[in-house]
């Protein structure tokens, strides 16, 4: 099992989230909500109003979002789904835990709630230079107060 950070889309009550519960694609379990450690521009883009999480550490917010605790199959479905290598780049990030569902605030979940966990994160370092100019939040919500509504790919 690996550790994924999701900040856009694929959280609960986002456009994407359907995929982490397909059991078709392999087992997502939520282990908690997390931020991350340093600073990352994260911006909505593109006709479609993806947002993106910009590689590039020490500028803009602490983005916020979800911890979940992958198979290998469902790795190899969010990198198929995110067009990894190409369009976003899975690293290694350091995730501060905000809060731990854990088991009963027992061993490996609270050791966690009270610090920082490695999780693969899907960011980019393949953007147009003028998405740095863009509107950076910490948080993202496809309903947010932006107007952006994302696009789902059924609808492009």
């Amino acid at each position: 099992m690996a550790r994924v950070f999701v900040y856009g889309t694929l959280k609960k009550g986002q456009p994407n989230y359907k995929h982490m519960i397909n059991t078709a694609k392999g087992l997502a379990k939520f282990q908690g909500r997390g931020r991350t450690v340093e600073k990352y521009p994260l911006v909505i883009a593109g006709k479609y109003n993806i947002p993106y999480m910009l590689n590039i550490p020490g500028t803009g917010h602490h983005v916020a979002g979800e911890i979940y605790s992958v198979d290998e199959q469902m790795l190899q479905f969010l990198d198929e789904f995110e067009g990894c290598p190409e369009m976003y780049q899975r690293t290694l990030m350091s995730i501060e835990v905000v809060e731990w569902e854990g088991k009963g605030g027992a061993g490996e979940g609270r050791a966690a709630a009270e610090g920082v966990v490695e999780c693969f994160v899907y960011s980019t370092t393949t953007y147009p230079p003028e998405w740095v100019g863009l509107p950076y939040h910490d948080s993202y919500d496809s309903s947010g107060k932006h107007g952006l509504s994302y696009v789902l790919r059924e609808s492009r």
